[in-house]
């Protein structure tokens, strides 16, 4: 049975060894090769002097090095962070410092743009190089480079002894406030998340998975873990254009299909062929309602296919699914609680809800991550004790307070209300206003600034930057500052448009602080 994440490959490994397992490209591994690929890459891992439980990131595109990377790291004992190959280097810097990754796996040309920033992450020791071009070393670099296949081959395999309450990942996902927050998994969390998963999708080893979203996004990396557990092919594609993913569609008869709401709009646009659609068994939809237009066009592209909508969080991995034989009925469901997990609504006290009435969305169970690394204060606001819990019970279980406003009717099925926090949510990502706004201040071409997400047809929200000039500049230059956004921030947090507020300071509510609501109440009326 597997117990610990890299298991999952090694135990379909045992059981089919010549059953196809990733595909990449015109790249093609059974489990047997992966298995042995995983295994090298954690003898040479600990060849390097990886430690229990420290911190190997990984920020490359999807690749096999990728794959190999993370679960070698697993298997080695330690824990992967993989880190989203869309940020840039300001970003990636932080997270490096903020878990004190000690092993960085990269290519040369990633490695080029990060030459300065990793001066700052005194915890780094080593750099693997994927890729022909290995970088000559900096003489004031506190790491080495070294060569991907070098380094990773040759080497015996015999990991640190962990169990399945040890960490296994780090995911790195943005706060209401500040920079991006590590959430721990345990390798019980992963793997029972795949079992769940595998479950009530029904994926088996004939299955064939389109990993598209990124593997940094809990939703993206379980592609790969419910494949890897039920002896099914990962094939895995860097998102370019929908046409492109109809092509992949069809060459690699894919069976199971996972996107988010912005991708969905663009895919129920595409030229679909009947031989990119006939393998099609289900498609999901997770990090955000997907629209009824959206969800009617393609279900008549995927006449056979099952929709499954879905609702999760990095914290808890996911909370609920819509059967496939409910979607009629109740379009604008979030379902009821995937298979273990538990999910109440609960007034401001604790308190269980009544029917329709509007309360805040805790999920409970295994799935439930170990909090935030690093980070006590913030873990203590999200992760709390259970409501209800028996107090016979002298130990106190803790739960995950999503901070989302829910309702559930009277057959149990959930409904979305809203998001307390201020959250922006464009093109699948959460993207936090306080992060943007403190680059944005960075630049130092603004007086004041605020971020706001506003509705968008196909991004789900657009972002909007209200700005003021800085008190030694009143001709603000827009141009400019958002030349800079485009060079500091990943694509997916530049600004849809900046507004130069007309006052010299922006807002103050009653405490002192900008105003946010207002803002935002003004941008909604024009």
């Amino acid at each position: 049975m597997s117990t610990l994440l890299h298991d999952l490959i090694l135990n379909s490994a045992h059981l089919h060894p010549e059953r196809e397992a990733l595909a990449c490209q015109d790249v093609r591994l059974n489990y047997r090769t992966l298995a042995n690929l995983v295994k090298e890459v954690a003898g040479g891992l600990l060849a390097l002097g990886l430690g229990r439980s420290e911190r190997v990131a990984v920020y490359l595109e999807k690749r096999i090095e990728t794959i190999t990377a993370l679960f070698g790291t697993s298997a080695a004992g330690g824990v992967f962070v993989p880190v989203n190959p869309v940020l840039r280097p300001p970003q990636v810097a932080h997270i490096l410092k903020d878990c004190n990754v000690r092993i960085l796996v990269t290519s040369a040309d990633r490695l080029d743009s990060l030459t300065e920033v990793l001066k700052e992450c005194h915890d780094l020791h080593t750099v693997l190089v994927v890729g022909d071009r290995l970088p000559a070393p900096l003489p004031e670099a506190t790491w080495r480079p070294l060569s991907w296949k070098e380094a990773t081959t040759g080497h015996g395999f015999s990991g640190h002894r962990v169990i399945n309450a040890d960490m296994a990942a780090i995911l790195y996902t943005s706060g209401s406030t500040g920079r991006p927050k590590g959430v721990v998994l345990s390798h019980l969390n992963m793997v029972t998340g795949a079992h769940s998963v595998a479950e009530y999708l029904r994926i088996h080893a004939e299955d064939r998975l389109l990993a598209v979203l990124p593997l940094s996004f809990d939703y993206g990396l379980n592609q790969l873990t419910t494949a890897f557990l039920t002896g099914a092919c990962a094939v895995l594609m860097n998102y370019l254009l929908p046409v492109d993913i109809v092509r992949v569609m069809a060459r690699e008869r894919i069976t199971g299909l996972a996107a988010v709401p912005p991708l969905w709009i663009q895919l129920a646009q595409a030229p679909w062929t009947p031989e990119a659609t006939q393998h099609l068994r289900y498609f999901t939809n997770s990090g955000g309602a997907m629209p009824r237009a959206i969800l009617d066009r393609l279900r008549a592209l995927f006449p056979s296919a099952q929709p499954y909508l879905m609702y999760g969080l990095t914290e808890a991995f996911r909370s609920t699914f819509l059967p496939p034989e409910e979607v009629d009925r109740r379009p604008d469901s979030m379902g009821k609680a995937i298979p273990n997990a538990e999910i109440l609504v609960v007034r401001e006290d604790g308190s269980p809800c009544a029917p329709h009435e509007p309360g805040e969305l805790v999920h409970r169970g295994v799935l439930v991550s170990l909090g935030y690394w690093n980070d006590p204060e913030k873990t203590a606001e999200r992760f709390k004790p259970v409501p209800g819990q028996r107090q016979a019970l002298p130990l106190t279980e803790m739960a995950v307070w999503s901070g989302d406003t829910v309702r559930r009717d009277e057959e149990g099925f959930l409904y979305f209300v809203s998001r307390r926090d201020e959250m922006i949510k464009t093109s699948g990502y959460r993207v936090s206003p306080t992060e943007l706004e403190e680059v944005v201040y960075s630049t130092r071409l603004v007086g004041e600034a605020v971020a706001l997400g506003v509705p968008h047809a196909t991004l789900g929200q657009a972002i909007v930057l209200m700005v003021t000039a800085p008190a030694d500049n009143p001709s603000l230059d827009v141009t400019t500052l958002m030349a800079e956004c485009r060079r500091l921030l990943p694509n997916y947090m530049v600004p849809a448009e900046i507004r130069v507020h007309p006052e010299p300071s922006l807002p103050r509510n009653p405490n002192g602080k900008i105003d946010r609501k207002l803002l935002a109440s003004q941008l909604a009326n024009g």
